[in-house]
C-alpha cells in the first residue's frame, strides 16, 4: 500500500471538512488520513497543535513509516511547524498546503486567541518559521493558493520563497478543498 496521506484542517475545524479530499484521494489509492489536532479554535499556540498531530502520527505509524502531509489553512502552519521544528523532515516525503497564511493574514485580527495572534502578519510566530526553510528543501513542498482567497488577506500571503507554489483561480477560501483541479494536483 502506498505511504500515508495525513491530512489537517485549519481554523475551527475538524476532520469532517476534509471529507471530500479523503474521498478523492481514497479513490485514487492514496491512502488518505484525516487528523484533526484539537482545539482548533485557536486557544492553544499552533506549536501545541503540531505536537499533537506529532504524538497522533507516532501513534498511528511505525516510526519508518514514510508520510505525505496536506494542511489545509491553519493545518498547513502546522504541517509546516511539524516538519520544520518537530523533526518531521525525516519522514516527510510531499508537504501541500492549501489556502495557507504563509505570511500571515489580515483576519487572524479578529480573534485576540494564541494561534490567531500567531497567524498575524509580521508575527513573531512567522518571522522565525520563515527564518529558515531549510527542512521544507528536504520534502516536495506545494503551495496552492487562490487569489480570490477573502480569509488569507492579502491572498498573496498564501505564496512561498521555496518549491512550487500554484495559483488556482477559486472562488473562495474553502473552495480550494471541492475544486477538481485541486484535488488533481
Amino acid at each position: 500500500m502506498t505511504e500515508p496521506t495525513i491530512l489537517v484542517p485549519g481554523f475551527n475545524d475538524d476532520t469532517a471538512m476534509l471529507h471530500p479530499l479523503v474521498t478523492f484521494l481514497t479513490q485514487e489509492q492514496l491512502n488518505p488520513q484525516a487528523i484533526s489536532p484539537q482545539p482548533s479554535n485557536g486557544i492553544v499556540g499552533i506549536e501545541v497543535l503540531a505536537e499533537r498531530l506529532a504524538a497522533q502520527i507516532d501513534a498511528r505509524f511505525a516510526p519508518e513509516q514514510a508520510l505525505n502531509l496536506v494542511g489545509f489553512s491553519m493545518g498547513g502552519l502546522i504541517c509546516r511547524t511539524y516538519v520544520q521544528k518537530l523533526g518531521g523532515a525525516e519522514r516527510v516525503r510531499r508537504l501541500v498546503t492549501l489556502a495557507t497564511p504563509h505570511q500571515g493574514t489580515w483576519m487572524a485580527y479578529l480573534f485576540n486567541r494564541p494561534a490567531c495572534l500567531q497567524m498575524r502578519p509580521g508575527s513573531a510566530f512567522l518571522d522565525d518559521l520563515n527564518s529558515d526553510l531549510s527542512a521544507l528543501e528536504q520534502v516536495q513542498f506545494t503551495s496552492l493558493w487562490t487569489p480570490l482567497d477573502l480569509t488569507i488577506l492579502p491572498a498573496r500571503s498564501s505564496q512561498m520563497e521555496v518549491g512550487e507554489t500554484i495559483s488556482i483561480v477559486s472562488p473562495f477560501h474553502r473552495a480550494l478543498l471541492f475544486d477538481r483541479r485541486v484535488l488533481r494536483r
